[in-house]
């Protein structure tokens, strides 16, 4: 039976909760989540968990927060003039989408001045421990899904990837 080596395209099932043993992804009633191993295209600490694996082979991980998303950066925190805003009224704790030089990236509002609001563009999950409970499904050659040959996500020097792309 074969195991997973560098290169090879593998499908897995996962579940990943915090240590309050909340879920924060899950591929259950989704397809497997698909990477190529070693691809940069999952959390470093994912990818490598995955390595030796055989096909129906399950296994329960934790990833501290430097093998996941790393800690929280305060240079990821920045302070913009509301009049940037417009007429659009923001909430702290809300949602934003901004366009950058990489693409549109999403940041969560912190605080709400007068003249400033301040804005983290942390992932969600730096600086929290991931525990992960994976099913590999499948070993292959090539991607069996289209979505596994153009996912391609980073944060930092470090692959990785919210709900779609592992």
């Amino acid at each position: 039976m074969s195991k997973v080596e560098q290169g090879k395209f593998v499908q897995v099932h996962y579940t990943g909760t915090l240590k309050d043993g909340s879920v924060f992804d899950s591929s259950d009633g989704r397809t497997p989540l698909e990477f190529q191993v070693g691809g940069g295209q999952v959390i470093s600490g994912f990818d490598k968990a995955v390595m030796d694996m055989k096909v129906n082979e399950e296994k329960t991980f934790t990833l501290t927060s430097e093998q996941a998303y790393g800690p929280p950066r305060d240079d990821l925190q920045r302070e913009f003039p509301v009049t940037m805003l417009g007429e659009e009224q923001v909430q702290e704790g809300q949602d934003l989408w901004f366009n950058s030089p990489r693409g549109p990236v999403s940041g969560k509002v912190l605080t709400v001045g007068a003249e400033t609001f301040t804005v983290d563009f942390n992932h969600p999950l730096a600086g929290k421990d991931l525990n992960f409970h994976i099913k590999l499904v499948g070993i292959s050659d090539q991607p069996t899904q289209p979505a596994a040959a153009s996912c391609s996500c980073s944060h930092g020097t470090e692959g990785s990837c919210g709900s779609d792309c592992g």
